[in-house]
């Protein structure tokens, strides 16, 4: 019923006798029972609250009259619509929003990034960052949206040592290639970890200590000559190759065991050579697998793109300033890769 209709019902009773008075309030209460059958549990509306807070203040007996909702339901109105006064006027409009203002969805993401691009950063250091990028946001409030771990990373990672040791570091690595009489060969690799560059290949039946040192000799002549070789614990690995080490100026390091991903570029590497070189290929002596591999390397080092070097070779190429309106191709390795260059 409208507060409106109501109004005027409350007028009409304050003029009328008692008796239409009662009789008019047995219809009312007659109507009352039928409805509260059919809907036991009615929803009131903003008015039907405002209109019983109201009778409640001025209606001493209103209990009496209260028959489609309870007593405490009006009181649980009457001391909502009382924190809802007060809480409007100490807080001007912002009713609904209680404690701290809550942050946008893209601030949480870069407080997320910055915690996992710097391993040693805090909540304070990432709020000053914040600050000087022009987000104004707390330190309490960075700290909570900060990931939290069991055991939170404070050092760089090995990602992040390998990269900032790329100019001066190589790695070296076997691996095997059967051939007809089904006699396993070595292959020795050496890499350079800045450009992916194979510095030396090598191979033989017997990689002995003395064998393996002679070529981490070949590998590394007068100049650049890297500070660190990563290696595996291969028993090739011997007294006389950490001599030799040692006069090179080379430090060892070495992986632990069975971790071959500590020495991952090495390892992707000859993944590479098995891929697009022996894998096709059985050789027939030690001689032919060595050519072979050898023109692939060259191939390797001087042609073949990288995704990781901006889709260029390890020793760059020189790019077409116009495109190549004839371009031909030179086979390598019998047809197995071509060399393209533009034709003038």
């Amino acid at each position: 019923m409208p507060l409106r209709t109501l109004i005027v019902l409350l007028i009409r009773t304050l003029f009328l006798g008692r008796h239409r008075l009662a009789l008019e309030n047995l219809a009312l209460r007659q109507q009352l029972a039928v409805l509260k059958r059919q809907v036991p549990h009615p929803r009131a509306t903003d008015a039907d609250r405002r209109f019983w807070i109201v009778m409640r203040a001025l209606l001493e007996g209103w209990r009496d009259c209260l028959h489609a909702f309870r007593p405490e339901t009006v009181i649980r109105w009457h001391r909502q619509g009382w924190r809802w006064h007060w809480a409007r006027r100490s807080h001007g409009l912002n009713v609904c929003k209680q404690g701290r203002p809550t942050i946008g969805w893209k601030l949480y993401h870069l407080i997320r990034r910055l915690q996992r691009e710097n391993a040693t950063w805090g909540a304070a250091r990432i709020t000053s960052e914040l600050r000087v990028l022009g987000h104004s946001v707390g330190q309490t409030t960075v700290a909570r949206y900060m990931r939290r771990g069991p055991y939170p990373r404070r050092s760089q990672g090995w990602t992040t040592f390998i990269r900032n040791h790329l100019k001066t570091t190589a790695a070296c690595d076997f691996f095997t290639v059967p051939t007809v009489t089904f006699r396993n060969l070595f292959v020795f690799v050496v890499l350079s970890h800045d450009r992916r560059l194979i510095r030396h290949v090598a191979v033989t039946d017997y990689p002995s200590v003395h064998w393996t040192t002679r070529q981490i000799e070949l590998a590394f002549p007068e100049g650049g000559r890297p500070s660190h070789l990563v290696r595996d614990r291969d028993k090739a690995y011997g007294k006389a190759f950490l001599q030799q080490l040692q006069t090179l100026a080379i430090e060892d390091a070495v992986i632990s065991r069975r971790q071959p991903w500590q020495n991952a570029y090495c390892e992707r590497v000859i993944g590479t050579l098995r891929r697009e070189c022996t894998d096709h290929l059985i050789p027939l002596s030690e001689r032919q697998l060595l050519s072979c591999i050898q023109e692939y390397v060259a191939y390797y080092n001087r042609q073949r793109c990288h995704l990781s070097l901006e889709r260029n070779a390890p020793i760059p190429r020189s790019r077409e300033r116009r495109p190549a309106a004839e371009v031909q191709g030179t086979p390598v390795l019998g047809g197995l890769h071509h060399v393209y260059r533009a034709v003038a």
